[in-house]
């Protein structure tokens, strides 16, 4: 979608706007009170207080409410067919969670058309905007067979720039007991067909997916076609995930819910971000992360919401934010700023999940006087207003709802 950048829009009446600048506000959120922004051109033009603010060509008094900037989502499984409530069900009624079950989405996934998958991705899409995400990123991974990644690479890059190739998800059923042949499969024909389409590279290293050495050439091999390495690892035990990430120098791993203190202390020391994904483990009844723990430390830290069918069907970044709060034991300073600048540290992207000049001008503005009411309030939905790039993509009060492509 193209900015409308012929004129300038003035947010006054924000009763406290988050910006992640400290150098223009309070602590870490740079928390400015009584506050204004300028959008114009699709980014931020000015930021400050309400009685200093410029004058623009479209106004609009918020009354008080509190501004942020966008959720930047940056983990989730959106192409894909089919549903797994059953055994959602199964697992909570005491069935353990192994990584078996991603197989039935794999067939619901093939078997769906491409206009399935097409509209199933952009609904999720657009439930993450009316949500607060105004960044996504979506991983492949339901297919596995060269033709059917490829199509889920280009489903996901009609609507994101975010593209992450996830074709090592998990052995598929035809390579039962054969995961060395069908990761030699990926490092060749399905990265050399899919590489156009994606940014990252990505695998689940962990027990009933691959281990280290096929994790190894799997991002390997996505590397040297130029595409930048994340990681699923730690999430069910301790594992080799965290220290593959780091030694990679991948832009994140994540889940790492089982780590030892030489994980945390590599996290510490590196730039790879570790991404908690609460909605994960609220689903699946596993361990949460020991978040205090990574943030005492120094790691960088982000939150997603993990969409997918099987393990975490929520694009709830607010959700989210308040599981982090009550139970990972993050503060909600914390956890906002993981949300939203985490998240763009994940995605090495500096012109999101900042409200400060010269970055892309997406925000959200929520029916509550602070931020704090995300972690307050659960449950309740607070986001009232959505703009990307400057434009009002989606409010609660008129239903407005126009932002389709996240680019």
């Amino acid at each position: 979608m193209t900015a409308n950048t012929s004129r300038s829009t003035v947010l006054t009446g924000i009763g406290t706007l988050v910006t992640n600048d400290p150098t223009v506000g309070e602590g870490p959120l740079g928390l400015i009170r009584d506050a204004a922004v300028v959008f114009d051109g699709g980014v931020v033009a000015w930021v400050g207080s309400a009685d200093s603010a410029p004058a623009g060509d479209v106004g609009h008094d918020l009354d008080g409410r509190a501004v942020l900037p966008g959720f930047v989502e940056s983990h989730s499984h959106l192409v894909f067919g089919g549903e797994r409530a059953e055994e959602f069900a199964a697992r909570m009624a005491g069935q353990p969670y192994a990584a078996g079950g991603i197989r039935n989405t794999i067939e619901a996934t093939r078997n769906a058309t491409d206009e399935q998958l097409q509209a199933n991705t952009r609904r999720l899409l657009d439930e993450s905007l009316r949500l607060g995400s105004t960044t996504v990123e979506c991983k492949t991974g339901y297919g596995q067979t060269v033709a059917h990644e490829l199509r889920s690479t280009r489903i996901a890059a009609s609507l994101t720039d975010e593209v992450t190739l996830l074709a090592a998800h998990v052995p598929p059923p035809e390579y039962a007991g054969r995961a060395d042949d069908y990761v030699a499969m990926v490092c060749s024909e399905m990265i050399d067909a899919c590489a156009p389409q994606a940014k990252w590279i990505d695998v689940f290293c962990e027990t009933g997916a691959f281990d280290r050495d096929q994790a190894h050439a799997v991002l390997t091999a996505g590397m040297a076609k130029g595409l930048i390495p994340r990681v699923h690892g730690n999430q069910l035990r301790e594992g080799p995930g965290v220290q593959l990430a780091v030694e990679l120098g991948a832009a994140s791993v994540d889940h790492v819910c089982y780590t030892t203190q030489a994980d945390i202390d590599a996290l510490a020391q590196s730039s790879t971000v570790a991404t908690l994904l609460p909605g994960a483990d609220f689903s699946t009844r596993n361990k949460y992360p020991d978040a205090r723990a990574l943030l005492d430390a120094g790691v960088t830290v982000a939150l997603g919401a993990d969409c997918n069918p099987g393990t975490s069907y929520t694009t709830s970044l607010p959700f989210c934010i308040a599981i982090a709060v009550r139970d990972m034991h993050m503060t909600p300073d914390e956890a906002i700023w993981a949300a939203t600048a985490g998240g763009a540290r994940a995605l090495q992207r500096a012109d999101v999940g900042v409200l400060r000049p010269g970055a892309r001008a997406d925000a959200l503005a929520l029916d509550a006087p602070s931020y704090l009411h995300l972690a307050y309030r659960p449950g309740v939905p607070l986001v009232s207003d959505v703009w990307r790039g400057g434009e009002l993509a989606w409010s609660a009060h008129t239903g407005h709802e126009k932002a389709r492509a996240l680019r």
